[in-house]
């Protein structure tokens, strides 16, 4: 029997799922508040919340079951949380999963479907448990697997005339799901690869690892970077656990060109700087990877001119912190390349690594690739 705490602020509606799920086999406690969830969970443990994210009858925006997302896995890091409302949208839907939430359901809701969604998400909620439990990975297996993900980073990067390029990764604590390739189409023309998946430890980066094997087998001289992005998404999304997304930038550069064509699902934007100091931000492209099914992507192009600078980089970067909490932020990044962006790929990158460190502690890898074009 499956202990679920159901919460909404609308009393029928907790009638009518109290009534369906206890018909269902299922042990149901209520709350009404953000302060009855957590009252609730600080007395015992459950197997399953399936939390309303609108309390305060003025709003439909989500906020407060978003924020208090933070204090129920304070409380229950393993509990499988399933959120409802009936004001969904893509841009809450993926914030809400980045939050920890597994699940997604829309008001009004199908019985059988939603039966069946709660299901699910309280098998997934007892494997996490059983592992919490079991899993013990000692030092050894852990630096392991570092030795492991270090070498899916490219021996060798492309030599072109008239661009070169510098990368390199910071390790944080724990194995990441940082992820960076470049791949050759010739002696002028190379991809420029580089994601996140969202989490940490062996299970991240065993998702790096299957998306670099997807990027190399569906890539090609002739394929757009929007076809190749909905490819891997579709791709992707059908082994992706729940909760879990990737955010991912592909973008083919042809030095001869000196052309940049790609697209951006959900990554934070590569900053490409011109020489006079004009930041573009390569933010074209789509949603992230492995959430909803055959999602369009859009492509850019970009045109590089001598002395452009080119930063690709993951959060690890962005989100190292000091010891007052501050993090390093893109202003920072920007600022430093700004100061910096006559040095050669290598010195800058090197450079920008320097300036992440001195400033504070990484919480996760940081990873960074730099195209100088000459």
């Amino acid at each position: 029997m499956l202990r679920t705490l159901i919460a909404d602020d609308q009393p029928d509606v907790l009638e009518a799922l109290r009534q369906l799920l206890k018909e269902q086999g299922f042990q149901i406690a209520t709350a009404t508040s953000p302060a009855g969830i957590l009252e609730q969970l600080s007395r015992e443990q459950f197997d399953l919340l399936l939390m309303d994210l609108n309390y305060a009858r003025c709003t439909t925006s989500g906020r407060e079951g978003l924020d208090l997302l933070a204090k129920v896995q304070a409380l229950d890091s393993t509990l499988p949380v399933v959120a409802m409302t009936a004001w969904s949208s893509v841009d809450l839907a993926v914030e809400a999963m980045q939050r920890g939430v597994l699940d997604f359901v829309q008001k009004p809701w199908d019985n059988a479907r939603l039966v069946t969604t709660l299901c699910r998400q309280a098998e997934v909620g007892q494997t996490r448990r059983r592992l919490a439990a079991a899993q013990q990975v000692s030092d050894q297996e852990l630096e392991e697997a570092r030795e492991v993900e270090q070498s899916l980073l490219p021996k060798n990067l492309p030599a072109m005339s008239g661009v070169s390029f510098a990368a390199s990764r910071l390790a944080a604590r724990s194995v990441s799901g940082d992820y960076l390739d470049m791949l050759s189409f010739g002696p002028q023309r190379a991809a420029l690869c580089i994601g996140d998946v969202i989490g940490k430890g062996l299970p991240a980066a065993m998702l790096m690892s299957n998306l670099q094997a997807a990027v190399r087998a569906v890539s090609g001289a002739d394929v757009r970077p929007a076809d190749l992005c909905a490819r891997l998404n579709n791709a992707m999304r059908e082994n992706m656990p729940s909760g879990k997304f990737i955010t991912f930038f592909y973008g083919v550069l042809d030095a001869e060109e000196r052309s940049l064509n790609y697209a951006n699902a959900g990554h934070g934007a590569p900053l490409l700087v011109r020489r006079n100091g004009q930041i573009v931000r390569l933010d074209c492209g789509g949603m992230v990877l492995g959430v909803f099914p055959d999602t369009a992507y859009a492509d850019g192009t970009v045109i590089l001119h001598h002395g452009d600078r080119l930063v690709l980089y993951t959060d690890g970067v962005t989100e190292a912190r000091n010891d007052q909490g501050e993090e390093f932020g893109e202003d920072r990044l920007i600022a430093e390349i700004m100061m910096a962006r006559t040095l050669s790929a290598a010195q800058l990158k090197d450079r920008l690594l320097g300036a992440v460190t001195a400033f504070g502690e990484l919480h996760d890898d940081a990873t960074l690739l730099v195209a100088a074009v000459e």
